[in-house]
């Protein structure tokens, strides 16, 4: 396992308001104020030391992602955009005067190995919770395992598990039923009835085929093909593709992640001609800049505003946060990352002077009606799902979203 507490130079300190804070119109006011609070605290949080455990106790926050496998460039973007953001947090003085420490372990996307790590983390007191575990299989079985534990924004929009009611999860991305009937209502509207589906037959692909049949019911619509490949980290998508090749789809969803682009070059070269849908989980960097090499570009549903929509104060401090880290900012997976980071850090600021596991949650119990910056979240006492946003992108030649 590796730790990691990063105090890097960075021009931005996120610091949501007090509910004594005065409204100002479009964004809260701690987000117009950021600027002005970071030029009074001058130079002198560039170049500070990295900081000891021996000199402060820090909040061990723990991830459990794939650092290895088609699945790594998912990982790695979850893991910058976390880090940018806890790093920005630190050199601002932390919470409380305590920095966050990162404490990461590689799944190679395997449920097993995520599941062990987790528990190996929820053992350890001083872990106060575990920040977006990667993959519905993954989540799964780290949800059955760790119940005492807090999880903020596992890494999969899977309905069933959003639905389940476990009490220590909060969900901060969309799932999978909003994310499926957004880009089948983009279609629809288009005039565009004959569908199709690529999934990976496993948990993540099954719960997309489950959403994808529930949108074109409420419409009356038959899909026209659907196929599927082994696994969600199988790169055997040859037949899928020439299977829908042959179909006469209009518009195919793609209900993959790592594995989009070789599922996309083989549907193209195999003769298929229809419009195509990814999913968020598909816009990693890796992903977008391989797919921007075509003549025609997937659009694909968000469940964050794309890193260019700079209307946005999240993205705009977003992109602030990750130049300042040297990450690469054209990835919808780390915008996601560094989301998850945003809502975790807040419920630590409400969790007290000595926060704990309990306090935690009921931090982030209190996040209702919670603007990150042109986005609301919805928290409660009995509400876990926080997030609805939705939006369709697609990307440019130089493999940059458009809004």
């Amino acid at each position: 396992m590796e730790r990691v507490v990063s105090v890097s130079e960075s021009s931005s300190v996120p610091r949501p308001p007090s509910s004594k804070s005065p409204a100002s119109p479009g964004f809260p006011s701690h987000l117009s104020q950021r600027r002005s609070l970071i030029a009074a605290a001058g130079l002198g949080l560039l170049g500070a030391p990295w900081v000891s455990r021996a000199q402060s106790s820090t909040l061990r926050i723990a991830t459990t992602i794939a650092s290895s496998g088609v699945e790594r460039f998912n990982g790695l973007g979850l893991l910058n955009g976390a880090q940018a953001y806890f790093d920005a947090v630190n050199r601002a003085g932390g919470i409380n005067g305590r920095q966050i420490e990162l404490v990461k372990a590689d799944d190679e996307f395997n449920a097993g190995k995520a599941k062990d790590n987790a528990l190996k983390f929820a053992s350890d007191a001083n872990v106060l919770a575990l920040i977006h575990p990667q993959g519905t299989r993954q989540t799964t079985e780290v949800m059955k395992a760790v119940t005492s534990l807090p999880i903020i924004g596992p890494n999969t929009g899977a309905t069933a598990l959003h639905k389940s009611g476990a009490k220590n999860v909060f969900w901060v991305r969309t799932n999978y039923d909003q994310e499926v009937e957004r880009l089948v209502k983009l279609a629809d509207n288009l005039g565009l009835k004959r569908f199709g589906l690529v999934y990976p037959n496993d948990p993540f692909g099954q719960s997309v085929l489950e959403s994808f049949k529930a949108s074109l019911a409420r419409r009356n619509i038959e899909a026209v093909g659907i196929a599927s490949t082994p696994g969600t980290a199988s790169l055997e998508v040859d037949a899928a593709a020439r299977q829908l090749a042959k179909l006469p789809v209009q518009v195919l969803i793609m209900s993959l992640a790592g594995t989009t682009p070789a599922f996309y070059k083989a549907y193209r070269d195999a003769g298929g001609v229809s419009l195509c849908y990814g999913l968020s989980v598909s816009g990693t960097a890796s992903n977008l800049a391989q797919l921007a090499k075509g003549n025609d570009r997937p659009f694909f549903s968000v469940i964050v505003p794309s890193p260019n929509a700079q209307k946005f104060e999240i993205v705009r401090q977003y992109r602030r946060d990750m130049k300042t880290a040297g990450f690469e900012i054209d990835s919808l997976v780390s915008l996601e990352g560094y989301v998850d980071a945003y809502v975790l850090a807040e419920g630590l600021r409400r969790a007290g002077a000595k926060p704990d596991r309990d306090s935690l949650m009921a931090g982030l119990e209190s996040l209702s009606n919670f603007d990150i910056g042109g986005v609301r979240l919805n928290f409660g006492k009995t509400v876990r799902e926080g997030n609805h946003y939705t939006d369709t992108v697609t990307i440019d030649a130089h493999g940059r979203l458009i809004s």
